[in-house]
């Protein structure tokens, strides 16, 4: 890796990491989503630095995927869990990381991804496969009593890509992607009292554009030169400002040049936690971006 793109990364991370710590202090009893979300994602670009993804918050039983909508009047409340996950971007080289903040009696369930997020940091080194580190995180989650979410995982990271190879499982799995010397890797454990699964829920607040084949509609296109100095990372519906923003956004899915990401969630009732570290694989073992 040239040490340019290894400052970027590590710059990066050194932002996200004091930014999330920050942020997290803003979400308190009372607090208004909307004003947090907002502060926070202000705080990224105040820096000189720029947002991998709109900042997920995510409650209770919602793993990730959430955000404020323009006029959201929600409010955290006593008892919530809430998922706070934060990417920044210095040129395109991203640093994801997460945390979360317990406003109830969930202090076991935080523990639980938090722990198996340091285990797993500490299994890494040239040569483990993800699957042996989504074994550890089961196990240490297990251990705990709860259940690792099977169908989310961390991943790999490129330059203006929040998503590529290899995947993370969060469960036990053959096989894998053996780790190499270099690569850029987020690690996520979620750990749930709920199903171990997530489902849709209707509602997209976060999407992404992922073609480029004219559309006919005029706020669709008005849409695109809104994002295009995003370089095909993910925005949100409420950074749109078009009066026609929803008909356009929805033509643009339909259309497959745009994807919706529906909020993710556990079944009614349940609780979900989640930690998220930035590493890269080094000869020895790894370097936190995020610590």
């Amino acid at each position: 890796m040239k040490d340019e793109i290894r400052d970027n990364y590590t710059e990066a991370g050194t932002l996200a990491s004091a930014i999330l710590k920050k942020g997290r202090g803003m979400v308190t009893v009372g607090a208004s989503l909307l004003d947090v979300v907002e502060g926070i994602e202000q705080m990224v670009v105040d820096e000189g630095a720029g947002l991998a993804f709109p900042l997920n918050v995510s409650f209770n039983e919602a793993a990730a995927h959430d955000t404020a909508y323009a006029g959201d009047e929600r409010v955290f409340a006593a008892g919530d869990l809430i998922k706070i996950d934060l990417g920044v971007h210095l040129d395109g080289y991203i640093a994801d990381t997460a945390t979360t903040v317990n406003l109830g009696d969930h202090a076991d369930l935080v523990s639980a991804s938090e722990q198996a997020l340091a285990e797993a940091i500490r299994a890494v080194r040239p040569g483990v496969t993800t699957g042996e580190l989504g074994g550890i995180i089961q196990q240490t989650i297990e251990a705990k009593g709860f259940k690792p979410i099977a169908n989310l995982t961390g991943h790999g990271l490129g330059q203006f890509q929040i998503h590529t190879q290899p995947s993370i499982p969060n469960i036990r799995l053959i096989g894998g992607t053996p780790l190499v010397e270099g690569m850029v890797i987020a690690i996520e454990p979620f750990a749930t009292t709920g199903s171990g699964r997530v489902n849709d829920e209707q509602r997209i607040e976060i999407l992404q554009q992922i073609g480029n084949h004219p559309v006919r509609m005029p706020a669709a296109r008005r849409v695109l030169e809104d994002i295009s100095d995003r370089n095909g990372m993910p925005f949100a519906r409420r950074w749109i400002t078009d009066q026609k923003r929803d008909l356009a956004l929805n033509a643009l899915i339909r259309a497959g040049v745009c994807y919706g990401y529906p909020v993710l969630h556990d079944q009614p009732g349940s609780m979900v936690s989640q930690h998220e570290h930035t590493l890269i694989v080094t000869e020895e073992g790894s370097f936190v971006t995020t610590a």
